[in-house]
């Protein structure tokens, strides 16, 4: 049995030479195979992340427009908010104007009243009294327009901001 083995032994070396040359080749195979698609895999994420970054700074890009375009939109609006108040505020004045005037007829129509004889007192007096209401309700139905004015005005500039914001991001 010992001869048997001893010629055996170098058959039995040679096939597990031959064995241990093959795995070490599938085994470099793999080796090589695993490297190769660990270098692409670190690859595709770098592509990944460099696209990331693009489409980020580029979404940023256009977000940044967006707000300065919102940023105008506010600024111009503002601008006619400002202009509407002005253009208020002068009509206030110049109603002022008309106001004092009311007065001052109301007041002439009170003087002439007093001074008039009885025979007409009695008409002049109602006469009086109604251009006293007259006066009065012009006045209030002229500053009550004013006031309306002012909010329509500043409405209608609010609402051209917002409209003007909301095609600037569209």
């Amino acid at each position: 049995m010992n001869a048997i083995l001893l010629r055996l032994l170098p058959y039995i070396a040679a096939v597990l030479l031959v064995a241990g040359a093959l795995f070490g080749a599938y085994h470099h195979g793999v080796t090589v195979t695993d490297a190769k698609w660990l270098s692409a895999w670190h690859e595709r994420d770098a592509d990944d992340k460099a696209a990331a970054l693009e489409n980020e700074s580029r979404e940023r890009a256009r977000e940044q427009t967006y707000q300065q375009s919102i940023n105008k939109a506010v600024q111009d609006g503002q601008r006619i908010i400002d202009q509407a108040t002005a253009d208020a505020a002068a009509a206030r004045a110049s109603a002022d104007g008309v106001h004092g005037a009311a007065d001052d007829l109301a007041r002439r129509l009170a003087a002439s009243e007093a001074s008039g004889n009885s025979c007409t007192a009695a008409a002049s007096q109602a006469a009086t009294r109604a251009a006293m209401v007259l006066a009065d309700v012009l006045k209030r139905a002229d500053q009550r327009a004013g006031d309306l004015a002012a909010v329509a005005d500043q409405t209608r500039a609010r609402g051209l901001t917002c409209e003007q914001a909301y095609y600037s991001i569209h």
